[in-house]
């Protein structure tokens, strides 16, 4: 019996093969992102669940026993941990995009020198930071939902509301993340980020409104307050949790960080290109 031939193979299909979405690459970056995650995820967990838990009860409701019995009046006569923990979200929205923009870049570009390997294959620059900033949108998600965990917890939550405060903290840590990471692929030295940290982390966390009201500062120090991010994510956060925005507040607000965050990743694609491509 004579042998069958094999099988015709189909030729395949006629034209160019469509290629990948610039989206697609950046998820590629994610990924590795995510991998490396994997491996140090435990660490981020602990300080993620300690720091609102240690602030929101040292200060919250340790030090806002004092202010409930002296000053509540000022605060629009709540509770200092319902006034308190709101702030306490933006401002660690604001640290976890500041955290994931500086140091990481920094190492990706001149100590692994990761994005240089992930620039030589088919992702372009612009890939690379959107697919670190997705991870950093990542990032700042994990750490909102758990910070409104445990003010849900400590029961500082006042309104239903407070739902919409978790995006608003999300995009409050992006319209940090964003221009930080635009700026840090620049960086030859980590000496510069002392600088961020000392004379804008801390000034930011302490002056926007976090702790107590703005209306508090002197006068000539109000308008530059009122003029910071953070300032924006709090007071939204605030009027949120306590179910008092109103549509006009929260569309200024909303703007000024979108916009925040829209300028950091057009200067980013330039700034990861200047960079990368030598």
């Amino acid at each position: 019996m004579a042998p069958q031939a094999p099988a015709a193979r189909q030729a395949p299909p006629a034209g160019p093969v469509p290629a990948p979405s610039s989206w697609s690459f950046a998820v590629r970056e994610f990924r590795y992102w995510t991998t490396n995650y994997r491996r140090t995820w435990r660490g981020s967990i602990y300080s993620s669940v300690l720091s609102p838990v240690l602030y929101l009860a040292a200060i919250g409701v340790g030090l806002g026993t004092l202010v409930n019995k002296h000053g509540s009046a000022r605060l629009g006569h709540i509770s200092y941990l319902a006034f308190l923990a709101p702030g306490l979200l933006a401002a660690a929205a604001m640290e976890t995009g500041i955290g994931e923009s500086t140091y990481p870049v920094l190492g990706s570009v001149k100590w692994r020198r990761t994005y240089y390997a992930a620039a030589a294959s088919p992702l372009r620059p612009a890939d690379v930071f959107h697919g670190h900033l997705l991870f950093t949108t990542m990032r700042l998600v994990m750490n909102c939902a758990v910070f409104l965990a445990v003010m849900a917890a400590f029961g500082a939550v006042k309104s239903a509301w407070v739902i919409a405060a978790f995006p608003v903290a999300v995009l409050t840590g992006l319209a940090f993340a964003a221009p930080i990471e635009a700026w840090a692929i620049m960086v030859t030295k980590d000496t510069s980020f002392a600088m961020i940290f000392r004379f804008g982390l801390i000034p930011l966390f302490l002056f926007s409104g976090t702790f107590f009201p703005v209306s508090q500062l002197p006068g000539w120090a109000q308008p530059i307050a009122y003029g910071t991010p953070l300032w924006h994510g709090v007071a939204l956060c605030r009027s949120l949790s306590l179910g008092t925005a109103t549509i006009g507040e929260t569309l200024l607000h909303v703007g000024y960080l979108a916009a925040l965050a829209a300028a950091g990743i057009a200067i980013g694609n330039r700034t990861y290109r200047r960079r990368l491509y030598v």
